[in-house]
C-alpha cells in the first residue's frame, strides 16, 4: 500500500507546483482597451474591430472614460465636505438628545407618581357599578357605564405604551382622573336617584296607620280645665255676683298662703305656698293638686 501511496503523492505535488506558475503574455489589444476605458488615453485595436462591430462606442470611448467621472465625483464630494461635518454635527447633538429622550421615556415616572390616585378611583368606580343591580339599575345602564370604565382603562394602556415625555404622561394621566372623577360623581347622582325612586315606590305601597291619640288629647285636655277652675274664685260671698248669676271670673293676685289659689307666675305655677315649673307641673298635676288640700272656712 505504501508503494502505491509515494508515487501518487509525488504526481499530485507536481501538478499543484506546476498550476502556480506565473506566465505573462503581453495582448496590445486588451492594454488598449483598458487604458482608453481607464484614462481616455491610447487607440483602440485593431481598428477594423472596433469599426465593424463597435463602431458607436469606439467614436465616444476617449471621451467618455472612467478618469473623467472619477475626477468629476471628487470635485463635487470636496465641496460637500463642510456640509457633511454640519450633518455630523447636527446628527451627533440629536443622538445626544434622543438618548436622553430614550432615558426619560424607558420608565414611567409619571405612572409611579400618580398611578396609585388612578387605581383608588377605578376601584371606587368599579365597586359604584356593582352597586347598580342592587340599587334597582337595568342591564342597560350597568353595560353603559361598564363601558365607561373600560374607555378608562384602555386610554391608560395607550398612555403606558405610547412613546411619550413623563411630563406628556403626567397630564393625560392627570386629564384622565379628572374624568374618572367625574364619570363617578355622575354615576353616583344617578345611584341616589335610582334609590330615591326605589323608597318613593316603597312608600307609595305601603299603609300608613295614624295613631289614636284622641284619649292623649282629651286627658291634656281636662287637665288644663282643672287648673283654669283652681285659677278662679267666684264673684261675690257666697257664689252671687253683683248681678246674681253665680259666674266665675279670675281672681287677682293674692298673696301665697297655703288656702290661696293656683296662680300662673311665667313659666311657673303657685300652688298654695309651693312653686312649680311649668313642666313639672304638667306631668304631675294630678299628685300636686291631690297633695294640696286647701283649708276652708
Amino acid at each position: 500500500m505504501k508503494r502505491i501511496y509515494i508515487p501518487v503523492l509525488l504526481v499530485a505535488f507536481a501538478l499543484s507546483a506546476k498550476a502556480q506558475k506565473i506566465t505573462y503574455n503581453h495582448d496590445d489589444a486588451k492594454m488598449n482597451q483598458i487604458t482608453v476605458q481607464e484614462t481616455g488615453a491610447g487607440s483602440l485595436t485593431p481598428s477594423l474591430y472596433y469599426q465593424v462591430l463597435h463602431n458607436r462606442y469606439r467614436k465616444t470611448a476617449n471621451a467618455e472614460n472612467k478618469m473623467s467621472f472619477r475626477t468629476t465625483a471628487g470635485i463635487s464630494a470636496y465641496q460637500q465636505i463642510d456640509d457633511a461635518e454640519k450633518l455630523d454635527s447636527s446628527f451627533v447633538k440629536r443622538a445626544e438628545i434622543e438618548a436622553l429622550n430614550m432615558a426619560d421615556r424607558q420608565v414611567d415616572l409619571a405612572w409611579m407618581a400618580e398611578g396609585r390616585k388612578i387605581e383608588a378611583g377605578l376601584e371606587n368606580f368599579q365597586r359604584n357599578i356593582n352597586r347598580l343591580a342592587t340599587a334597582g339599575g337595568k342591564n342597560a345602564h350597568v353595560s353603559l357605564w361598564r363601558e365607561s370604565y373600560n374607555k378608562f382603562t384602555t386610554a391608560i394602556t395607550a398612555i403606558k405604551q405610547s412613546y411619550m415625555p413623563n411630563s406628556q404622561r403626567k397630564k393625560e394621566y392627570l386629564r384622565i382622573y379628572k374624568d374618572i372623577t367625574e364619570a363617578n360623581e355622575n354615576l353616583l347622582r344617578f345611584l341616589v336617584q335610582l334609590h330615591g325612586r326605589g323608597e318613593t315606590s316603597r312608600l307609595l305601597a305601603a299603609s300608613y296607620t295614624k295613631p289614636d291619640r284622641r284619649g292623649e288629647i282629651a286627658k291634656a285636655a281636662m287637665n288644663r280645665w282643672r287648673g283654669a277652675g283652681w285659677s278662679t274664685k267666684p264673684n261675690g260671698n257666697g257664689g252671687n255676683g253683683g248681678n246674681g248669676n253665680n259666674q266665675w271670673i279670675i281672681g287677682p293676685f293674692q298673696p301665697i298662703k297655703p288656702d290661696g289659689p293656683i296662680k300662673w307666675e311665667g313659666d311657673w305655677v303657685i300652688v298654695g305656698d309651693k312653686k312649680f315649673h311649668k313642666d313639672e307641673w304638667l306631668a304631675n298635676q294630678d299628685r300636686i293638686l291631690a297633695a294640696y288640700k286647701p283649708n276652708k272656712n
